[in-house]
């Protein structure tokens, strides 16, 4: 059976990858070195006028590197992939390849709050104009497109106010404009959502989160066609952020992604179970979760996303002294940023993850001082419920 006609699991497990030549390790070893000898000077030569395939540098490619990618780019159906030392080396690597000075931007005014910190911070410098807003609205999006925009750039659902994104109605504003869709697909992860069958040019992960999924490796990657990859490797990543991923992490990144077909599921059916649960107490305002009847997106949320995803928000009565309180209380749930783990984890935006934005930014946004975000682990729904009944219990 060919690669491409093999399901989505057997994918994650084997795809990518092969027992070790040489050894016969049925893992892929781990290649720590930073260079590569040449048979001779004509090949290191053609190697790097780019005549010949083979690995010079590991800041240039590395096997573990690229078995990473090939198995990331067969779950995202994309035709090359790039790995990256962080998610924000992932992000700040495509989007400095995909824009120069003069150049225009439309965001989502909800992202996560360094990608929104580099647009709206750093791009001025730089001459690249940013207007954020909420992608919700269609028509708006497209009213706002300039003959100098370049890219689209959204999450679906945001980091952290869970909107979702039309990804096929912006992939269309895009492209009749001649600009870029690029996705961060990091809440939801290609078991969920492919952004590329839905017209994205270029899907971004903090492989941090759900791809590797054990809390112990910082990581990024970006998917897309084959020429802009390379051109992703070629100038964002060798020259303009030299977000080189190590060989180690990469390796781990391997074993995280064995598993993901499995562990995924199993985050988003406990979300709904908590958010249901959630959404029931007395003492909270609103809970944004894409599989709840309440959820106002959440015929498109169906559309594009196989499963709800693992990530909830949620609003207090008692505003920011009653979340600051509640996240104070919880023992099993643990006070972090970060998503995507086996541990739940529980978190302040406003004051933690998006605290870089301003108040005026943070309102715009639809980030109020009382919002809490919650990533769902692997733990029992019963545990995870009670530990949250104490916290309520607190207030």
């Amino acid at each position: 059976m060919s690669h491409a006609a093999q399901g989505f699991g057997t994918k994650c497990v084997h795809f990518g990858t092969c027992p070790d030549p040489v050894t016969g390790a049925l893992n892929t070893p781990i290649y720590q070195t930073s260079t590569f000898a040449f048979e001779d000077a004509d090949q290191g030569a053609r190697r790097f006028a780019g005549e010949e395939e083979g690995y010079i540098y590991t800041r240039l490619g590395n096997p573990n590197h690229t078995a990473v990618e090939r198995k990331l780019a067969a779950l995202e159906g994309g035709e090359a992939a790039a790995v990256a030392s962080s998610g924000m080396g992932a992000i700040a690597s495509v989007l400095w390849t995909a824009l120069s000075g003069g150049d225009h931007v439309i965001a989502a005014n909800s992202i996560y709050g360094c990608t929104h910190s580099l647009m709206n911070h750093h791009f001025p410098r730089f001459g690249i104009e940013v207007t954020f807003m909420s992608l919700a609205d269609l028509a708006a999006v497209k009213a706002a497109v300039k003959p100098n925009t370049r890219v689209i750039y959204c999450e679906s659902p945001a980091n952290p106010t869970m909107e979702i994104a039309d990804l096929e109605g912006l992939a269309k504003i895009a492209h009749e404009a001649g600009a870029l869709l690029i996705v961060d697909n990091t809440y939801c992860s290609p078991v969920i959502q492919r952004p590329i069958e839905f017209g994205a040019d270029v899907v971004l992960h903090s492989v941090t989160k759900y791809l590797n999924g054990h809390g112990d490796v910082i990581a990024g990657a970006a998917v897309g066609s084959a020429e802009f990859i390379a051109r992703v490797k070629g100038e964002g990543l060798k020259d303009l952020t030299g977000a080189t991923m190590s060989p180690f992490d990469a390796y781990l990144m391997l074993r995280g992604m064995k598993t993901l077909h499995v562990r995924v599921p199993r985050h988003c059916e406990t979300a709904l179970e908590i958010a249901r649960f959630l959404e029931k107490r007395p003492e909270v305002a609103h809970v944004w979760y894409p599989g709840l009847d309440s959820f106002p997106q959440k015929e498109l949320a169906r559309k594009q996303m196989k499963y709800f995803g693992a990530m909830i928000a949620m609003d207090l009565k008692g505003g920011f002294e009653a979340g600051k309180k509640f996240i104070n209380s919880t023992k099993l749930w643990t006070l972090a940023v970060s998503l995507g783990d086996t541990e739940s984890l529980i978190q302040h935006p406003a004051s933690m993850t998006h605290s870089a934005l301003s108040d005026e930014e943070q309102a715009a946004a639809g980030i109020s001082k009382g919002l809490i975000r919650l990533s769902v682990g692997l733990e029992d729904a019963e545990d995870l419920k009670a530990d949250l009944d104490r916290a309520f219990s607190a207030l």
